[in-house]
């Protein structure tokens, strides 16, 4: 079964977490899905991604981009899996129905959002209902993460 990590943004928004979480999933040498509600929101995270830190930026690619075999992160509206990922992030309430597909899925949602909140919390029941290992991780006051279940 997929390892499911339920992500809880409270101190950061998905603009911070996001990149800080990818760039852990490139640094175990992993490739990742992200999927996101809109065309609109896949093209916004993908200039972040250029531009969120000074020194660098995360290799990543979208399918205006095209070549997602040549990319390590691929940003997505559909559920798809082009770069043969094995990690999926999934934002904006997105859903997948290939979880098989990957080894880890990470669910980013807004502790600040009432209905994100709820929305998580009956993922969380479904994803344990068929048997999945999941995790919840909180944003600690420092804006690390804890694990607490």
């Amino acid at each position: 079964m997929t390892e499911i990590r339920f992500y809880h943004l409270q101190r950061k928004p998905l603009e911070r977490a996001l990149p800080e979480l990818l760039e852990k999933v490139l640094e175990r040498g992993s490739r990742a899905v992200v999927m996101a509600a809109s065309e609109e929101r896949v093209e916004a995270l993908a200039g972040l991604l250029w531009t969120y830190d000074d020194r660098g930026f995360l290799p990543h690619g979208t399918a205006r981009d095209g070549r997602a075999e040549h990319q390590p992160i691929w940003l997505t509206q559909g559920d798809e899996n082009p770069n043969g990922a094995d990690v999926l992030i999934l934002t904006d309430g997105a859903e997948t129905s290939a979880l098989g597909d990957y080894s880890i899925t990470c669910e980013l949602f807004d502790g600040n959002d009432p209905d994100a909140v709820s929305a998580a919390r009956g993922r969380w029941t479904g994803y344990k209902e068929a048997g999945h290992d999941l995790t919840y991780w909180q944003q600690t006051a420092r804006g690390g993460w804890e694990k607490k279940a």
